[in-house]
């Protein structure tokens, strides 16, 4: 059996790096004990000591991303002292790209989150998210970077959301029986991507959405929304529909919401590929870029 250990993630800004490496790492082991203690934010001696204080308490390996060369050397030294293993996570990255661009990194904090330009885009695309969900204002899909279709409760809507805080503006239009998809998908002008799932995963969702709503005197098993054959007559004709317009399908059902996305920026550059005019360099026109 494995031993438990404590992981110590030290940042000088809002953590997400570490939390993203460590939620990456983590997932390769099949049980991990690990006890991680967060602390982030910590851009001052006094703060930096509480922490040492708390790895001092609780030994164990520290992963860092720290600018301030004083506090980073005080840290690495600290470890050293008590015998604990300390790692900067972007020095390697770091190094290599010193060496590619041949210029030196600044000492800048919490760079990533400065109110640049691509803030400001991942604000807008939020914006967008939510007046374009659900089939919402589809005249603003001349506007969108991407439109996600698919039956509902096929997670078209937090696709959508991730996808705005990599900066694109995605809208998302439902697939229901018997209504008409909206004319702008007629002759779209951005990538359509249909997301499907498996009869029995939908069920699931639907029921489970349908307790948490009531349903307002009516049977579950007497609607259609949670009619097995109803289910799986909508799945099949969303399926025929894609097909018939040539849009792409992700299968969602085993998928997370983050491997849905990548998927989708994927075929997002095939589809900016395929239809860029004749002479466009690899890798133009293809939409905001993903961060």
């Amino acid at each position: 059996m494995p031993r438990t250990i404590n992981l110590h993630l030290v940042s000088d800004s809002t953590g997400e790096t570490l939390n993203s490496m460590s939620r990456a790492t983590l997932a390769r082991f099949e049980d991990p004990h690990v006890i991680q203690h967060r602390w982030f934010l910590v851009r001052s001696r006094f703060q930096l000591e509480q922490v040492l204080e708390g790895i001092q308490a609780e030994p164990g390996p520290v992963c860092f991303t720290l600018a301030d060369k004083s506090l980073r050397h005080s840290l690495e030294e600290f470890c050293t002292r008590l015998g604990v293993t300390s790692l900067s996570v972007l020095d390697q990255t770091l190094d290599l790209l010193q060496r590619e661009i041949g210029e030196a990194a600044k000492e800048k904090r919490a760079a990533q989150h400065v109110l640049d330009a691509d803030y400001f885009r991942r604000i807008d695309a939020m914006h967008y998210v939510l007046a374009h969900d659900d089939g919402q204002g589809t005249a603003g899909i001349a506007e969108a970077d991407a439109c996600l279709v698919g039956v509902s409760r096929s997670s078209k809507t937090p696709t959508c959301f991730y996808l705005a805080n990599r900066g694109i503006k995605a809208a998302n239009v439902p697939i229901v029986p018997g209504a008409p998809l909206p004319v702008e998908l007629n002759n779209p002008p951005c990538p359509v991507i249909g997301l499907t799932i498996e009869v029995n995963a939908l069920l699931e969702i639907r029921r489970h959405r349908l307790k948490l709503i009531g349903t307002g005197g009516v049977r579950q098993d007497a609607t259609d929304y949670v009619d097995p054959e109803a289910v799986k007559a909508e799945i099949l004709a969303a399926r025929r529909l894609c097909t018939a317009r040539g849009w792409p399908v992700i299968d969602v059902t085993r998928r997370s919401i983050e491997e849905t996305a990548a998927t989708v920026l994927q075929l997002m550059e095939a589809w900016h590929a395929r239809t860029a005019p004749p002479g466009t360099p690899h890798g133009a026109n293809q939409g905001p870029p993903a961060r």
